[in-house]
């Protein structure tokens, strides 16, 4: 299965939850899109809260299902920790989602672009792969062609603040990524343990 590039907001509307990380999608028609949608009343099966919460997480992290199915696959083979955190943590290390934790973009799928184009640094050397996993302690930069960029100077402007676990320099659009980040500072909106029973029964 490919990768959305569909509207994000009729999907996040299915799903429940705001796929951009603005809220604006819920706030504004806190249902499922469609004629019948302020009525839906429609309760899931066990299957299908697996499915929708393995799809909210999919989709907020813009992957296809081979990408997400082998990463899911990877934290499974960690020794220490619980599957579902360890996989929530690979996903929070990818580099296009740590450029969106550095405010350097709005949405993930903003910052996705900005990594694909070559704008984004790595220790110094250009990366642009958005699935590039980030170690603990790599500065993340924007390249000196790129500094100017409105799309980057309008984000860093905007932002109001940082998780913990990155830190970040305005002057010379250098972050770090300075530790693994904890289940409780991911999101909520997120049951993690329905996605490992969801992939469990797939064998």
């Amino acid at each position: 299965m490919s990768r959305y590039t569909g509207p994000s907001w009729k999907l996040s509307r299915r799903l429940g939850i705001s796929l951009s990380g603005t809220g604006k999608e819920i706030e504004r028609r806190p249902y499922v899109p469609g004629q019948h949608g302020p009525n839906n009343r429609k309760k899931l099966s066990e299957y299908g809260q697996q499915l929708q919460e393995k799809q909210k997480l999919r989709h907020m992290y813009g992957m296809n299902e081979r990408q997400f199915a082998t990463l899911f696959k990877k934290a499974g083979k960690m020794k220490e920790g619980k599957h579902g955190e360890n996989f929530m943590i690979l996903l929070e290390q990818r580099l296009d989602n740590v450029v969106y934790r550095l405010g350097l973009a709005t949405t993930r799928r903003q910052a996705r672009q900005l990594v694909n184009h070559g704008h984004i640094t790595v220790n110094g050397k250009r990366v642009d792969i958005p699935s590039f996993s980030v170690q603990v302690g790599d500065v993340i930069g924007v390249r000196e062609k790129s500094r100017k960029l409105s799309i980057i100077t309008e984000a860093v402007e905007s932002l109001f603040g940082r998780p913990e676990f990155v830190s970040f320099d305005t002057e010379t659009l250098e972050g770090s990524y300075t530790r693994l980040p904890l289940r409780e500072e991911l999101t909520s909106e997120v049951d993690e343990s329905f996605i490992v029973e969801y992939y469990n029964k797939l064998g």
